[in-house]
């Protein structure tokens, strides 16, 4: 990352170098509220160390008022803000979708990485998810590293593809040319030519 290996680091040390992430199964602490999760992402930022903490003086409430502030408006950017002081495991599951997207948003990366964000949404909130992470990549000019089975979301927000099969790369190109590469077809669909 920005010429530093990453091999071998602790996860914390990578979101350091401005990686973030969102995983295929949700890491979201079910009685946490959804506020809590994403200030949680900026503790990393903060500088009032330990003593401050427990001290609680003037430098730990700012950063704690600028932390709540941000975090509202990752929600907000999400769509998710009316929810912030419910806990997390009372939302739909597209609303948690997102709130693991403003978490990881909230750690202001360069880089992030969304490992099959769609998995398990409805039509509606595949759409609503498609939305989100072209607003991200818009409004923060960062690279977005996406692993998706759906072809919708692979062909609305992808400039580039690779196809992989057993891990390993079969074809890489622009979406279409991907998608409709006799390789791809046969792998992924056989003989048969399928409309997507």
């Amino acid at each position: 990352m920005n010429g530093t290996n990453i091999v071998g680091r602790k996860p914390n040390q990578i979101a350091s170098l401005g990686i973030g992430r969102t995983f295929q199964e949700m890491r979201l602490w079910r009685h946490v509220s959804v506020l809590d999760h994403v200030k949680m992402a900026r503790y990393s930022k903060f500088s009032y160390g330990l003593l401050g903490a427990f001290l609680g003086g003037p430098k730990r409430r700012n950063e704690e008022k600028k932390a709540t502030a941000l975090a509202m408006e990752y929600l907000a950017m999400f769509g998710v803000d009316q929810f912030a002081d419910q806990l997390v495991v009372n939302l739909p599951y597209g609303a948690q979708r997102r709130v693991e997207m403003a978490r990881a948003m909230a750690m202001e990366p360069q880089v992030l990485l969304l490992d099959e964000p769609t998995v398990g949404m409805t039509p509606e909130e595949l759409g609503d998810m498609i939305s989100v992470v072209r607003r991200a990549h818009e409004k923060f000019h960062l690279a977005i590293f996406l692993i998706e089975h759906r072809l919708r979301v692979v062909r609305e927000l992808c400039q580039h593809v690779q196809a992989l099969v057993f891990g390993e790369v079969l074809v890489e190109g622009k979406p279409d040319d991907v998608q409709n590469h006799p390789k791809v077809i046969e792998a992924y669909i056989g003989e048969q030519e399928v409309d997507f």
